[in-house]
């Protein structure tokens, strides 16, 4: 069983000076209030894409509602990107991408009304007026109402006498959620460098404890240097170590980077180590690597990094890993010898900082830091990466045509072999060799008969020889049943 490490599971907010906080206390003074995250308590900052994403997609359904400047995300699980985005110390509501409709909602929180119900414009449904609530009896909140007037399926705001609330709407039945009092509130609305300055002691003192811990580990071998990734966590690690003396640092190009980041690496003047093998012949032999079999890692990065420490010799490498990021990181130790290099010891000073704290922190010292975060994407590494989520995915294909036109043909063509549906590129199902229950629900939900543990098959039964050991899990067999997209 996997250990908790002590996750940060509470944001503190600052109610007088509206400004979420690293720490418990706010520069003010004040008494701050405590606000649960869900798992896995990752915290980032909305930036442009995603600010202006939440934005339009509530504006649409809503009229010229105003959003504060300072909008925070915590990551929730779901289907796909699925995030509680947090504004003025509450719930705003759910951004959610739909893998298999393609595109993005925004299900708005009954904690945000207070903030917005005076800029409403529509996307109101009355319950009076547009339902049949006059031949029903009791309470509205929790009940199934039929609608009166035609009004898309959706979350919505709802309106009864005095009182408003949230709902869904679905083949033309709202199902309230609650109903409650809203007064409308007038806050202070401070930017993110009002967050910086309120939280700069708290700042200071996770930088302070992070150089102590590369100066205390840096002599543990006979050299150190930087493993840099050209992600915000490197980002952070190369100023960190910087300044505890370290200068060395390295990149792994895979040959697969987003040139934004291949650029972004040679302008931090790091060293790019290009010993990489050949990434194209091998998928054409094992298929495309998924979260559950990346044996794309070995060969780009682990095999590549075995020859370049080969000549750097016995080395401390500070490294940006965090225990938020994953569950197969919250496991990290401060350092520990890397398993697979045993020439190389890890250290891992940020492991506990969450990214709300990494991007302070970059915008605090003023960091250049990778442009692709600004587009919209929240994880960066190679651009066809199996971990990478299906509304990430979307972006690529929107900046890079070319490089996602490349790999998507090459699914295509995998998929074409195996006697695939279309679905398993188009939903994003070949980022998993055992596919999760969540996307095995959307397949029965969808038409699509999932069978798993067994021998990938052809549809028509025909075995396909193995030639190699079943990884362990089994494999999965995808096969279209009707075509015909099934009603709910």
């Amino acid at each position: 069983m996997t250990r908790d490490p002590p996750f940060k599971k509470i944001l503190y907010w600052c109610p007088k000076c509206n400004i979420p906080l690293v720490g418990k206390t706010c520069s003010c003074g004040g008494e701050s209030k405590g606000i649960p995250l869900l798992k896995p308590y990752e915290l980032r900052p909305a930036l442009s894409a995603d600010y202006s994403l939440i934005k339009t997609l509530i504006q649409e359904k809503y009229g010229p509602v105003p959003l504060s400047k300072v909008i925070l995300l915590n990551k929730s699980g779901g289907a796909d990107r699925t995030d509680l985005a947090l504004m003025n110390g509450e719930k705003l509501g759910w951004l959610i991408f739909d893998p298999v409709e393609r595109e993005y909602r925004f299900d708005i929180a009954v904690e945000a009304l207070p903030f917005i119900i005076d800029h409403v414009t529509k996307g109101i449904i009355d319950i009076e007026a547009d339902t049949d609530y006059s031949t029903s009896k009791g309470r509205v909140g929790g009940k199934r109402l039929s609608l009166t007037r035609s009004i898309p399926d959706g979350s919505v705001i709802v309106k009864f006498r005095n009182k408003y609330g949230t709902g869904i709407v679905k083949d033309g039945m709202i199902k309230v959620k609650e109903l409650v009092q809203v007064e409308p509130v007038q806050i202070p609305d401070p930017g993110w460098e009002d967050v910086i300055r309120a939280n700069k002691t708290h700042l200071k003192n996770l930088e302070r404890n992070a150089v102590r811990t590369i100066k205390q580990h840096m002599k543990d071998r006979p050299a150190a240097n930087v493993s840099f990734s050209g992600g915000k966590d490197s980002t952070v690690v190369l100023n960190l170590a910087r300044k505890a003396g370290i200068e060395n640092a390295f990149f792994v190009d895979t040959g697969l980077e987003f040139p934004e980041t291949i650029e972004f690496v040679r302008s931090s003047g790091v060293k790019i180590v290009d010993e990489g093998n050949d990434f194209w012949k091998q998928v054409r032999r094992s298929g495309p690597p998924t979260k559950d079999d990346r044996w794309c890692c070995k060969l780009l990065k682990i095999d590549p990094l075995g020859k370049y420490l080969a000549d750097t010799g016995p080395c401390v490498t500070v490294q940006g890993n965090r225990w938020y990021e994953s569950w197969s990181r919250a496991e990290i130790e401060e350092i520990a010898e890397n398993p697979s290099n045993p020439l190389q010891l890890n250290l891992s000073p940020i492991r506990s900082w969450r990214a709300f704290e990494v991007f302070l922190y970059i915008w605090w010292q003023d960091i250049p830091v990778n442009p692709l975060y600004e587009k919209g994407l929240e994880r960066i590494g190679c651009y066809l990466c199996p971990a990478m989520l299906e509304s990430e995915y979307e972006e690529v294909r929107r900046m890079h045509p070319g490089l996602a036109g490349r790999w998507d043909e090459f699914l295509d063509s995998w998929a074409e072999k195996k006697a695939f549906p279309p679905e398993w590129r188009r939903w994003g199902l070949w980022r998993w060799k055992e596919l999760p229950p969540k996307m095995k629900e959307i397949c029965r939900e969808r038409g699509v008969t999932v069978r798993s543990e067994e021998p990938l098959k052809k549809a028509s039964g025909r075995r396909v020889p193995d030639k190699k050991k079943k990884p362990a899990g089994g494999y999965v067999t995808l096969v279209k049943v009707n075509k015909k997209r099934k009603q709910d």
